[in-house]
């Protein structure tokens, strides 16, 4: 029998409230299993080093701050990945769905992801565009 994955949710917590506060330069958080929890196994404020936590082979959560708006109206954006990576066995991939639930608390746009080259800051900026409703202004982005 399969075990069920659980949540180190005092650190998923922490880590969420991190990337949302205003009051802190972290951009970016990441959420791996270790067996069958799933912790925080990095954060910082590089698009880059984001976008190396995540590996063919794995499963793996993201979670991003992401500034919109034009020159008229700058707002902070949040956007939940979902991370299957090619290499990910069918089993370990059928099974994402309910671990995500685990995990998953409200967030503005998710997007599920399987190639690296999805995971592209224009890509991003331009999905969290299309949920954000009106935007003002020239259509001149400053970001």
């Amino acid at each position: 029998a399969a075990m069920s994955t659980s949540l180190d949710a005092e650190g998923v917590r922490a880590a969420y409230d991190d990337v949302r506060s205003d009051n802190t330069k972290t951009q970016w958080a990441v959420f791996k299993f270790d067996r069958q929890r799933i912790g925080c196994s990095a954060s910082g404020e590089d698009f880059e080093k984001f976008r190396a936590q995540f590996n063919e082979n794995e499963r793996a959560f993201g979670y991003i701050r992401i500034q919109t708006g034009d020159e008229l109206s700058k707002r902070q954006k949040f956007l939940f990945i979902t991370w299957v990576g090619a290499s990910v066995s069918v089993l370990q991939r059928a099974k994402m769905s309910t671990d995500k639930s685990v995990i998953k608390i409200i967030f503005a746009v998710e997007l599920q992801l399987e190639n690296i080259s999805e995971i592209d800051f224009d890509h991003f900026v331009s999905e969290l565009n299309k949920a954000g409703g009106a935007n003002y202004g020239t259509g001149v982005r400053e970001i």
